[in-house]
């Protein structure tokens, strides 16, 4: 017999508390098995894949791709039995009818969660309901009717006995049909009232203390307590149309019509939607608009607005937090590094880096790991709840990657620890791993100091902003042939620019002072690692 679980979004790690649906990699009447990734999630920092921890048949896909949700909630529905009979939805199977029991006429245990079997041969007037994931049900609006707003004695019968309302309102429902100039012939001109009938008395606000009720029981109610929105009857365009474009939140007054007599299709609001749909990112490595993913474009088309969300609101967040947190001192210096480049060139022709890359980057995070081994106060952290300083004996080295969805920040572990070679390797790993977007949250955590790369973009120098919980961070400029002086005559050197910028509650400024004047030593005469080391 059938035996639904749920899975729950879990903690990926770190505490977070919410994730976005990226996309799911399974769907409804799928067959799964134990530790298949089933949906990929987006965190405040990364991309992660989600595993299945059961094995069963997928009978509901709780939450849609694009979707917010906190950890705890369920995000999916498995028949772990065997025995369970999903229905297709008309979408394409992201919803789902009822499962197993509940068609067969047993009881599911909760009745306010299951949807009918009888949901996918809905009426015409409900088309576009569409059917409803287990457990959401669906929206009271979409397959009730407003109330008809009833004006006491403003209804005056015409010639035909009919009121006057009504024929007016038929009229503009002609007017969809057969074009604008009809629906103004086919409204009537209004009566004047006649003798027999008195002339509508206006309608009187019904004060607090004595609400106005109808005369008679089950008389109408004149209007809601709160009204729908009002349908704009100067756009032509017939009920169902009417009705999509309410389901899709298109504005029918923007939507151009390119019906017979200015009237608005369905293609007509299918267009507009398709216009302002969320743009998706495109996995392409031509693609050069990665930051417009999930945004949503103007009508005109002359802007696009995208949701602060995920990675980048978690760098603006931290930024933001560390700008106005910690105190930042910026150091520069400029110096020759012509033996480093020479260092990189032999480096690249030596069999034993065959496998890795070798860039001036490379030089300066072993420059700076050195430096720091001379001088381990640098390696520390303030502790706002218990108003101490922390010092890591230990160097967790950042690397600054910039990658579609923002700045990530991941770190190599005990860095002092490793060889040249070593050192190299991790680097290549880390930089791919978060330009793909998979850096998981346990390498983003515990860093102890971060060297960013601004050279590669041809920028001399900057004053970076420290990541969150860490003392300093080093930014190594671009490096170019300038004239330099060079054993008393000027020479064309390999120059370049480092900045380190230091919280000034960890390091004053003789530390800051002592840590970039070793790592400049050091990529002036590589050989001086050695001595060091």
């Amino acid at each position: 017999m059938p035996q639904h679980v749920e899975f729950r979004l879990p903690d990926v790690g770190e505490g977070l508390t919410e994730a976005d649906i990226v996309g799911w990699m399974v769907s409804v009447g799928e067959v799964i098995s134990v530790n298949q990734n089933i949906v990929e999630i987006e965190t405040a920092k990364s991309l992660v894949e989600l595993p299945s921890p059961y094995a069963g048949t997928v009978t509901a896909l709780l939450v849609a791709s694009g979707d917010t949700v906190e950890v705890g909630t369920p995000i999916i529905r498995i028949d772990t039995g065997g025995d369970g009979a999903p229905a297709a939805g008309r979408d394409g199977g992201t919803a789902t009818a009822a499962s197993g029991a509940s068609a067969a006429g047993e009881p599911s245990g909760d009745t306010s969660t299951t949807a009918h079997a009888g949901s996918a041969e809905a009426s015409p007037e409900q088309e576009g309901s569409g059917d409803v994931l287990v457990g959401y049900g669906t929206s009271r609006a979409s397959v009730t009717r407003r109330p008809r707003r009833q004006v006491s004695g403003a209804q005056e019968p015409g010639a035909n006995g009919r009121p006057e309302t009504a024929r007016a309102t038929d009229a503009v429902q002609a007017g969809a049909e057969v074009g604008p100039e009809a629906a103004a012939q086919a409204a009537p001109e209004p009566e004047p009232p006649t003798a027999s009938v008195p002339p509508p008395e206006p309608e009187q606000p019904a004060s607090p203390e004595q609400p106005a009720s109808p005369e008679q029981p089950g008389a109408p109610v004149s209007e809601p307590a709160t009204p729908g929105p009002a349908v704009d009857l100067r756009v032509l365009a017939k009920p169902p149309v009417r009705k999509l474009a309410k389901d899709l939140g298109i504005d029918l007054s923007r939507v151009p019509a390119t019906g017979p007599g200015g009237i608005v299709t369905r293609a007509d609001v299918l267009a507009a939607a398709e216009r302002s749909a969320p743009e998706r990112l495109v996995q392409k490595a031509d693609d050069d608009r990665p930051w417009l993913d999930g945004g949503t474009v103007s009508a005109d088309g002359r802007q696009t607005r995208v949701p602060v969300r995920s990675v980048r609101a978690r760098t603006a967040d931290a930024m933001v937090a560390s700008a106005f947190t910690a105190p930042h001192v910026t150091e520069f210096v400029t110096l020759d590094v012509t033996k480093s480049m020479r260092l990189v060139e032999r480096l690249k022709a030596d069999r034993e880096f065959a496998n890795v890359r070798v860039t001036p980057l490379l030089i300066a995070a072993k420059a700076l790991t050195l430096a720091i081994r001379r001088h381990p106060m640098i390696s520390a952290a303030w502790d706002d709840e218990t108003q101490e300083i922390v010092y890591k004996h230990y160097i967790n080295l950042g690397i600054a990657a910039a990658t579609p969805r923002g700045l990530v920040v991941p770190n190599i572990k005990d860095a002092h620890r490793l060889s040249l070679h070593e050192l190299a390797t991790e680097i290549a790993e880390l930089t791919t791993t978060a330009r793909a977007g998979k850096t998981q949250p346990a390498q983003m955590s515990d860093g102890t100091v971060t060297i960013t790369n601004v050279g590669i973009f041809g920028i001399d120098t900057g004053t970076p902003i420290l990541n969150p919980g860490e003392s300093a961070i080093l930014a190594l400029g671009a490096i170019s042939e300038r004239p330099w002086v060079h054993k008393g005559k000027v020479k064309p050197r390999w120059v370049t620019q480092l900045a380190l910028s230091f919280d000034h509650r960890l390091v004053d400024g003789e530390l800051g002072s002592h840590v970039l004047h070793d790592v400049a030593v050091i990529m002036e005469n590589p050989e001086q690692g050695l001595v060091w080391g």
